[in-house]
C-alpha cells in the first residue's frame, strides 16, 4: 500500500484513483502547501546563488581557482616522490608546493612548472626546502624549462576575472580527466 506524501502524515492508504498521492483532502491541502514552499525555497536558493556570484571580487575568484589548481597539482603528482626530499609517493599526502612563493610571485601562482607535489614536512616546516626543491625541479622539468621559469618570475602578470573564470574551468576539466584515468 502506498504512503501519504504529506510529510506530517505518512500513513498508508488505499488509492481511489491511480494518481492519488495523499490519503485525504486535508493532506492534499498540506501537501500542496509543502510543494509551494519547496518551490519557493528552490527559487530563493537560485536567486541567492546569482546574488552571491554577482558580489564576488577578484580575490574570491583567485581563492576558488587556487583550491582547484592545488587539487589538480596534488592529484597530478600523487604517484611522484616529494620534489624536495624525495620521500616516496604513498608515504605522504602531497601539498601543492610552489618553488617561487605564490604570495610574492603572483604571476607564477597558477604556473604548473612552479608548483609540484611536496610533503608537508618540506612545504610547511622547512618553508619549501627550496635548495632541494631546485634540484628536484631541474630533474623533473629539465634545465630549459627551469631557466624559462626563472625568467617568467620577473614578468608582471595581473589576472582579470574572466581569465580566472576560464582557468577555473580549465583546471576543473584537467582534474576531472586525471580522476577518470588515474
Amino acid at each position: 500500500m502506498p504512503k501519504c506524501k504529506n510529510i506530517e502524515c505518512k500513513r498508508e492508504f488505499e488509492k481511489k484513483r491511480y494518481n492519488q498521492l495523499v490519503c485525504s483532502p486535508q493532506c492534499a491541502y498540506a501537501y500542496q502547501k509543502q510543494q509551494r514552499e519547496k518551490k519557493a525555497k528552490t527559487e530563493w536558493n537560485k536567486k541567492k546563488k546569482e546574488i552571491k556570484e554577482s558580489l564576488k571580487t577578484k580575490k574570491d575568484y583567485e581563492k576558488e581557482l587556487q583550491v582547484i589548481f592545488n587539487s589538480y597539482i596534488r592529484d597530478r603528482d600523487k604517484h611522484q616522490p616529494c620534489i624536495s626530499c624525495g620521500a616516496s609517493a604513498g608515504t605522504f599526502t602531497p601539498n601543492a608546493g610552489h618553488y617561487y612563493p605564490a604570495g610574492t610571485y603572483k604571476n607564477l601562482r597558477f604556473d604548473e612548472d612552479n608548483t609540484h607535489g611536496q610533503c608537508v614536512h618540506c612545504n610547511q616546516h622547512k618553508h619549501g626546502n627550496l635548495n632541494e626543491y631546485r634540484f628536484g625541479l631541474e630533474k623533473r622539468i629539465g634545465k630549459e624549462r627551469l631557466e624559462a621559469l626563472d625568467k617568467r618570475r620577473l614578468e608582471v602578470r595581473k589576472y582579470t576575472i574572466p581569465e580566472l573564470i576560464e582557468l577555473k574551468v580549465i583546471y576543473k576539466d584537467k582534474l576531472k580527466k586525471l580522476k577518470e584515468y588515474g
